[in-house]
């Protein structure tokens, strides 16, 4: 008996390890570098944000370690750092000084970019998280 419930125990073991072999080629495939691609803003503090070309973007430069951005329709610039350990660290966001549509969403925007203390990826996804809280998440823009 007890080796017919370690032989299940098994076969469920390598069932469950196999069957996520597609979500995690997947993400290989579908993944994009955290430098030299354009991320689109999708949500921002747990709200959804409706991409729009020219809007809420952001991509950083691996070459001199700056960001270039739009929020609602300033530019953005700025500094970075990032360590192997997934951290990653904006420095003081400049911006441009346009009256915007939405100025609110825009310091949102920015305070969330100041406040990233590490990032994730999920293939084409960028997750931004400060001491582990969800603060944004972008999509890589296809090229």
């Amino acid at each position: 008996m007890k080796n017919i419930v370690r032989i299940l125990a098994l076969f469920f073991a390598a069932a469950a390890m196999t069957a996520c072999c597609h979500c995690r080629a997947y993400q290989k495939k579908t993944r994009r570098p955290l430098t030299g691609t354009t991320w689109q803003l999708i949500q921002l503090d747990g709200r959804s944000v409706q991409p729009q070309e020219g809007r809420f973007s952001l991509t950083l430069s691996a070459d001199d370690g700056r960001f270039t951005g739009v929020g609602s329709c300033n530019r953005l610039m700025g500094s970075f750092e990032t360590a192997a350990s997934r951290a990653l660290k904006f420095g003081r966001v400049g911006s441009t000084r346009m009256g915007c549509p939405d100025p609110e969403l825009e310091w949102q925007f920015v305070r969330a970019l100041e406040a990233t203390t590490h990032y994730d990826m999920d293939g084409p996804m960028l997750l931004l998280l400060s001491d582990g809280e969800l603060r944004a998440v972008f999509q890589a823009v296809a090229e």
